[in-house]
């Protein structure tokens, strides 16, 4: 099959979104069903690094110029299938996949599935011929409103890479931040004011009873975005300014070795889709945290590769983390349950998919 690939995130970019569609070209590239996948994104540089049967071309950010390019490339090249890689996209995927009489999957993430769209996106969304949904909640709740057969939209979870496993502390990382000698709280996302969702408020909530038992802690935060000023200024309010430190965005490359600095990882998120992250740190030895409220509960698979909680308690944050920093949280196999989530499985899980699309 020669597929088109409309996507926001693309090779390159950066995110959760991003993560997940790297993952998802690479197992379509290793599907002996698949001949080339042409990639159109809105965001992203391959920067060459493409794998093979892969074709990413230049970003569109801008919507129009997207637009007009995917028809452009619909219409001169052949095509027997489209992937649309985000729900809001939907009208464009379906008109080019109803134009070219070639199949259409949709890939649906989270909150952008989780309430009504208008009837625009739910006629076009009722042409697919599948839908992956990252979770069960957020399958749930697609189901909820669209006008598509529940045997249509399937559960295709993030995968987890193999580099992320238990390591020593890196003592150039932890002197660059000023950590050494600290029990270390880590969450890795962005921090958006669109995704305050993450919780990184109710966690600096959470410190000043935390200091109170485990004094020597401190709360790690890597990503960036327009809600750092606010979060900053969270933590000086509380009294805690010490010992928050915003790492802001670190290279791919060095993001493994900063969940080895911590001793804990929590994301009380009460909107995320899956939470990639989630299995980055179990599969990296720590003790996970997360809210019992989204797709969170299928990436800690119910409860046996974290610990859940009410995302919007306080108590129950501080409470679970000061277990974590002093030893007590314990979920045994933790580490091993997230092979369910390898990649090979992904690939296998990806390859039924398509052959069941080319019927």
């Amino acid at each position: 099959m020669n597929i088109l690939a409309l996507l926001t995130d693309g090779l390159g970019a950066g995110g959760g979104i991003a993560r997940y569609n790297r993952d998802l070209l690479a197992a379509l590239a290793a599907s002996r069903r698949v001949r080339e996948v042409s990639v159109l994104p809105r965001f992203g540089d391959a920067g060459g690094a493409a794998p093979a049967k892969v074709h990413q071309h230049a970003a569109c950010p801008g919507r129009s110029e997207w637009v007009v390019r995917a028809v452009a490339l619909a219409a001169r090249q052949r095509v027997d299938a489209v992937l649309c890689g985000h729900l809001y996209a939907v009208p464009l995927a379906a008109a080019i996949a109803g134009v070219r009489r070639v199949p259409l999957w949709v890939q649906v993430h989270g909150t952008d599935a989780w309430e009504p769209l208008g009837a625009l996106h739910r006629r076009s969304l009722s042409a697919a011929a599948l839908i992956t949904s990252v979770s069960r909640y957020t399958r749930t709740r697609l189901l909820a409103w669209a006008d598509v057969h529940p045997h249509r939209v399937r559960v295709l979870p993030n995968t987890v890479d193999a580099a992320y496993a238990p390591r020593p502390r890196r003592d150039d990382l932890l002197a660059r931040y000023g950590l050494a000698g600290r029990r270390i709280i880590l969450t890795v996302g962005r921090l958006a004011a669109l995704e305050r969702y993450k919780g990184h408020d109710r966690i600096i909530a959470a410190l000043p009873g935390i200091l109170a038992r485990v004094p020597d802690a401190a709360y790690l935060v890597v990503g960036s975005g327009d809600d750092q000023p606010r979060l900053a200024r969270l933590a000086a309010q509380a009294g805690v300014a010490t010992s928050v430190v915003f790492a802001g965005q670190v290279p791919e490359g060095e993001l493994a070795d900063h969940f080895g600095l911590a001793h804990a990882f929590a994301m009380p998120s009460t909107g995320e889709g899956f939470g990639i992250v989630f299995l980055e740190a179990a599969a990296s030895g720590l003790p996970v945290i997360a809210g019992n409220a989204d797709g969170s509960v299928d990436a800690l698979a119910d409860g046996r590769i974290g610990r859940l909680v009410d995302p919007l308690n306080v108590a129950e944050i501080e409470a679970a983390l000061v277990d974590a920093l002093e030893g007590r949280h314990s979920v045994p196999g933790a580490a091993e349950e997230t092979h369910r989530f390898a990649f090979p499985r992904f690939v296998a899980h990806v390859d039924t998919l398509v052959a069941g699309l080319a019927r």
